[in-house]
């Protein structure tokens, strides 16, 4: 066999050799990158939930009758007149 042969030969059995390690090693870094996106998604998915929940609680809070409710129990009055309305420009 010529020097050629066989380094043509054993680039083949290495290339045998290698590509299942290979391919077990993509697979498990996919596996494991899979994993670390799911619970970004649980985490985003939760935080979701969370700031639904805390925006209803300050459309209650910012509801004209619990606004009276919190004015009469200071011991303030409610005057419509009163009440200006700022419009914000971006």
């Amino acid at each position: 066999m010529s020097k050629f042969e066989r380094l043509i030969y054993t680039l083949a059995i290495f290339l045998l050799v290698i590509s299942p390690v290979s391919i077990v090693f993509s697979k498990a870094t996919l596996a494991s990158v899979n994993y670390q996106v799911e619970k970004q998604k649980q985490k985003i998915e939760k935080q979701e939930k969370t700031n639904e929940s805390l925006a209803m609680t300050i459309n209650e809070l910012a509801s004209l009758t619990k606004i009276q409710e919190v004015a009469d129990m200071e011991g303030l009055s409610y005057n419509n007149s009163n009440i200006k309305t700022v419009i914000e420009d971006k």
